[in-house]
This record gives C-alpha cells, structure tokens and sequence, in this order.
C-alpha cells in the first residue's frame, strides 16, 4: 500500500501557527494536496487533544479515523532547552506515539517536568538523553524525530545551539534514532555527504503553521506498507524498508538555507562567511549561519553517496502566484485557477509531477503550465532564504503575466 505521509503537523495552539486550522481543515487540504495519512499534530495540548478525540476515532492499530474516512497517527512536537557540554541547546523533537493509552503517560510524564497548555510546541529542560529514558521507559514503540534537522534555530545540528552529529547530542541512546528530519533548507543529496548520517534514514515532513495547501505536505515521505497500521508505519520509518523517497522543496525555498542577517539586508553563502569569520559586515554581529554553511562545516565528501529518491517542488499555489505577479497568494482569483487545476487533475501532487504540458496548458495559461513543468525538472530560479526569509521564485519577463491585467482576461 503506498501512502505519502505528512507527520510533522501543528494544530492552532502552538506559537506562529494559525489559529484558524481545524482537523477538518487539514483533512480536506490533505485529500486536495495528495496526502494519504496526517500526524495529529500538537496531540499532548489539552484543548486539541479535546478536538482530537471528539473528531477522530481510534481503531486497533493505533491508526485515528475521520468520519470522512481519513487516517492520522498520534503526533507532536517538543522543544527542549538545557546545557550540555557547556553550551546552551535548543532542539526541537516530531514524537510518534502508537494508541491514545500511551499518549495519556506521555502527558501524565511531562506534566511532572512543566506545563503543557500554553504552547501546542511545549518547552522542557530536560536534556535529549533524559527525554529519549523518559519516552522509552514509558513505550519503546514511541518514535523520536529530530525536527528539521539543520536549521539554524531549535535544531539538532542548527548553527546557532545544535551539536556536530547524534552521538555528540544523544551518546549510547543514538541507537534509538532512527531517522532525520531534512527540513525546508536541506535535501537529501546534502545530507548524504555527511558519512555519519548514513545509518539515518531520510524522511521530510511540512511542519505546516497552517492548514493551507501550500504549508501542508509541502514536504512528505512516500512509503510502501503491508496494511495502515502504526505498527507497519513505525518499521518502516526503523528499519528504511518501505521509504520510497521524499518530497522537498528546493532547499534555496527554505528560510535558513544561506547565511545572512535580515535587519541588514545581508545575504551570504558559506565562502564568503567564513572568510568574515561570521561577522556580519553591517553591524559587526554575528550572521546568522544557514544551512548551507553547516553542511560545508561537517561534510566529509564532496559528493554524496547512496543518495534516497527525492523530488523537489515548489508549491503550486506559490507558481501560480509568481506568474501572475502577486503574493496574494491566497486571494480568491489565484484560488480559482488553483481549483481549476485541482478539479481537472484530482490533487496538487498529480498537478505537479505527473501532468503533461498539453494536458496543463488546456486548463491554464501557458505560461503557468511551462513553471510547473520548469518546477518539476528543478530548472527554476530562486533567490535563496536566508535568516527566517523565505526564497523567492525569480521569473523571466516574458513567463509573468502582467500585473496590469486582471486574471479573468486569460
């Protein structure tokens, strides 16, 4: 059974993240993207574990149901604080939990260690060995995730508190760590010039802060499982058996994928910070150092190996927006040429990596249907992300339409 999987999901409680969004909400923009099974999201938060209860129900194999018949798995996201080693961490962890029963002792556990209403995201400062003896001592079946692994912020390898591999940050217990986040900033191609992170798998998630389709499974894994069961997900997340690939943006999309400073408008790739020895050349403060620098920092081979299947795609509703010159992106003219593209062609990933150019252009301009397939063979230019700015897609003159003619005369 082959599922695209999104299990890095954020309900309305937790910081920066829409308090608009609802399960339902998620479910439909799931079914409309091309998703098969969501995590909850934020499942430890008091009032949207309430919603979760109410809205889906459980079945044997730890699998939550929608009345529309849609699947979740129990999910959530911690933010751990503490000193190790003399310096100050802060990570954030996806945590996968197999039934409602176990869902209860993790939250009966930290409740002992800190509050969990304030924040869907709830902070703890307890350090990550702690925190994998305090999960493991209540289920071996729960899965920890470092979370968008390298960016520069709140991360496991993040340039401003993280560590220089997983042993460092979780000694003997990395045996317990299966999988990396790549996050929005990295792929796997760079990911794999670091030999270390060879006995990790891959897995990429959307760590959406809304429900909108162009947040959520902006980033996915694809699996190949006997049945839907937590069971069979967990193993092959374990074990690599059944991951068939991922679904990433262009790492220059992310908002931490080059060095810079935001307040300056600064904007660096690695070369160029390292010869100012991260110093910004504004105001003679530290850069905030990317992605790309860290990966330079640590990566042992100046070419990958065993490099996982992955696609790269930006979303649709952001093509669509740059063609028409507009950041409205969710205005009511760009949304009815996304629906269009959606009712003709089942869902966003179908749109995306599998329609052919005739087929696009019949339904929509010309020029949007040459992006999405100029998005689909990689060949898009982007201006790249950089200190919590997101990329921007770099149009030629003659692929936007103009601003100065309304969206109905096309």
């Amino acid at each position: 059974m082959q599922l695209t999987v999104d299990l890095h999901i954020h309900g309305p409680y937790a910081r920066a993240c829409s308090r608009n969004t609802t399960l339902q909400r998620l479910e439909d923009n799931a079914k409309v993207k091309g998703l098969s099974l969501l995590g909850t999201g934020d499942c430890l938060h008091p009032k949207w574990f309430h919603s979760i209860t109410e809205y889906l129900k459980e079945d044997e194999n730890g699998i939550l149901w929608s009345q529309k018949n849609f699947p979740f798995i129990w999910q959530t996201e911690i933010s751990l604080m503490y000193t190790h080693n003399n310096k100050g961490r802060r990570i954030h962890y996806i945590v996968l939990i197999p039934n409602l029963d176990v869902v209860i002792q993790v939250r009966d556990a930290l409740l002992k260690k800190g509050r969990l209403d304030y924040d869907g995201r709830p902070i703890f400062g307890i350090n990550s060995i702690e925190f994998v003896d305090m999960m493991r001592s209540i289920s071996q079946d729960i899965e920890i995730i470092p979370a968008h692994a390298w960016t520069s912020w709140m991360s496991i390898f993040g340039s401003k508190s993280g560590y220089n591999s997983v042993e460092e940050c979780f000694e003997d217990r990395s045996r317990y760590i299966h999988c990396i986040e790549t996050g929005l900033s990295s792929n796997p191609y760079m990911n794999r010039r670091i030999s270390n992170l060879d006995k990790f798998n891959l897995v990429s998630f959307s760590d959406n802060h809304s429900y909108h389709t162009h947040r959520l499974g902006r980033e996915a894994t694809m699996l190949d499982v006997p049945n839907i069961s937590y069971k069979e997900i967990l193993n092959s997340l374990r074990t690599g058996n059944g991951i068939k690939g991922t679904i990433e943006v262009n790492p220059e999309y992310g908002k931490y994928h080059l060095d810079g400073h935001r307040s300056c408008n600064v904007i660096l790739g690695p070369s160029e910070s390292a010869k100012l020895n991260g110093i910004c050349p504004k105001c003679q403060r530290p850069l905030t150092l990317g992605v790309a620098y860290r990966i330079e920092q640590l990566a042992d081979r100046t070419h990958p190996l065993n490099v996982p299947y992955y696609v790269e795609l930006i979303p649709l509703l952001e093509l669509i927006s740059s063609v028409y010159g507009t950041k409205l992106i969710t205005s009511k003219s760009i949304s009815s040429i996304y629906d269009s593209l959606i009712k003709n062609f089942g869902n966003e990933y179908n749109a995306l990596m599998n329609v052919s150019y005739d087929e696009l252009s019949k339904v929509a301009d010309r020029r949007l249907a040459s992006t999405i397939i100029k998005n689909r063979d990689n060949k898009l230019k982007i201006m790249p992300g950089y200190d919590g700015v997101y990329g921007e897609i770099i149009l030629e003159k003659e692929d936007i339409i103009s601003r100065n003619k309304s969206i109905t005369e096309y």
